[in-house]
C-alpha cells in the first residue's frame, strides 16, 4: 500500500498540510455545507461535502439538532483528518 493516497492526518504529520489549512476547511464547511472542492496545503484538494457525508459519525452529528457548534466542528475536523485528499 505504499502508493495509497495519504490521509489528511498523515499529511499533517508530514507537515504537507497545516493546522491552519484544516481549520480553514472546517470553517468553509460550516459556512457552506455544500462545499465540494477545497484546496488543502496548496498541493491537495478535498471534497468537503463528500468527506463529511461519507463519515458516519460526522454525518450523524451534522443532522443532530442537539449537537452544538463545537461538536459539529470536532466531527468535521475528524472526518477531514481521516479523508484521503487528492494531489493536484
Amino acid at each position: 500500500m505504499a502508493n495509497a493516497p495519504q490521509t489528511t492526518g498523515e499529511l499533517f504529520k508530514a507537515k504537507a498540510v497545516t493546522d491552519a489549512d484544516i481549520a480553514a476547511a472546517v470553517d468553509a464547511f460550516m459556512a457552506d455545507p455544500s462545499t465540494k472542492g477545497f484546496a488543502l496545503g496548496g498541493a491537495y484538494r478535498i471534497d468537503l461535502l463528500e468527506t463529511v457525508n461519507s463519515n458516519q459519525f460526522a454525518a450523524l452529528i451534522m443532522q443532530d439538532p442537539h449537537a452544538n457548534e463545537t461538536h459539529k466542528r470536532v466531527a468535521i475536523r475528524t472526518a477531514i483528518l481521516l479523508a484521503r485528499p487528492e494531489k493536484v
